[in-house]
């Protein structure tokens, strides 16, 4: 059963629908009629006015944030699309939602970054800012408004300034040695995982980034041929330009722990499985917390392992470009979309066997190690 009005206005029979029972009960219904009749006692027409509000609500902000997020998104990491979305459910919908996108000024949206900045996420509140211009681009490009409050007034000019750069942790090369010494003994001395401290000493031959080391899948790995591809959709993201493929050449020592690996998850598509969900990677945070439980919170973490190899094979005189080709650092040319991966193969892979005996060699006690220069 539906409930409906009908009604006379301006000489012409219309008609108003409330709903339908039990969704809307008959209080609700009534509360409705009221409205309607208190707005024509004012001269005003209900029919329209709904359509109005109907409008309205497809122009508030959040409905023209969700549209242009579904538009931006097309090509996006789907992990990083969904970061963006939920910043924004959680930062800016509480706050501007509802409004019109016409009506909200840049005192407002400053309002909006200095409650985030109290909760001492200045980080985020420069993202969320930063995220509502975007949103205003697209709302110009539709024609719900004219101008861009957020690019009126900057975060600086009310006093809200970027954190000071926060390095990751990374040891210092005469702690390399202890360091490599407690992974080894990681699973008997703390109760972990024959995988983890596989992945740690995975890591530390090959110091390729942790997302890039924990979704890696046995797919990738040319065990024969020495070399690991890491899937252009898998590597670092960098904006404006595509992602290509990196090839990692595998040291005979990273070689042995890929085969150890395969005996305890070959079985399934990843080399790092999650505990509870081999159909899922290890956690982002499983080879940070083995470090915590080694002792080294605040003094190294998974990506400390590249600045590590960064720092000692500069000192020792390998060719910038080499390691920073095996660092997959070098800027990608902007036109073909990536660097040559195969770049500087027969040097890298001299380069990463090199280093691998050099782990060794420290790792064993050894007081000085010659390590060769490529």
């Amino acid at each position: 059963m539906g409930w409906r009005c009908r009604y006379r206005f301006g000489g012409k029979a219309k008609m108003l629908s409330f709903g339908t029972y039990p969704e809307v009960s008959l209080k609700r219904a009534r509360e409705k009629l009221s409205a309607a009749r208190k707005q024509m006692d004012e001269g005003k027409d209900p029919s329209i006015i709904r359509k109005q509000e109907k409008t309205q609500k497809k122009n508030d902000f959040k409905s023209v944030a969700l549209r242009w997020h579904k538009a931006w998104a097309v090509g996006k990491d789907e992990k990083h699309a969904a970061k963006v979305l939920r910043r924004l459910e959680l930062n800016v919908f509480p706050e501007i939602a509802s409004m019109p996108i016409h009506t909200i000024t840049a005192p407002l949206l400053i309002k909006m970054a200095q409650k985030i900045v109290k909760r001492g996420a200045i980080d985020i509140a420069k993202r969320a800012y930063s995220t509502s211009g975007q949103v205003f681009r697209y709302a110009i490009v539709e024609g719900l408004c004219e101008r861009n409050p957020a690019n009126d007034i900057s975060l600086a000019d009310a006093h809200i300034e970027s954190p000071p750069v926060k390095h990751r942790s990374s040891l210092a090369p005469k702690d390399v040695p202890e360091l490599l010494r407690k992974i080894d003994a990681y699973d008997v001395s703390n109760n972990g995982s024959a995988v983890t401290k596989l992945a740690m000493k995975l890591m530390a031959y090959t110091f390729v980034r942790t997302g890039e080391l924990i979704e890696a899948k046995w797919g990738e790995f040319d065990l024969k041929g020495g070399v690991w591809v890491v899937p252009a959709e898998r590597m670092k993201k960098v904006k404006g330009r595509p992602s290509a493929p990196h090839i990692v050449a595998l040291s005979k020592q990273s070689k042995a722990i890929l085969k150890e690996l395969h005996k305890l998850t070959g079985g399934g598509e990843f080399v790092f499985p999650h505990e509870s969900n081999p159909k899922k990677s290890m956690s982002n945070n499983t080879i940070l917390f083995a470090l915590y439980r080694m002792g080294y919170k605040g003094r190294m973490t998974g990506h400390g392992f590249r600045g590590v190899a960064s720092t000692i094979l500069h000192e020792v005189g390998y060719q910038h470009a080499h390691i920073e080709v095996q660092l997959s650092h070098l800027e990608r040319n902007k036109v073909s979309g990536a660097y040559n991966h195969a770049e500087y193969i027969p040097q890298r892979a001299k380069m990463m066997q090199e280093w691998a005996n050099y782990l060794d060699g420290i790792k064993g006690g050894a007081k000085v190690i010659n390590i060769k220069r490529a």
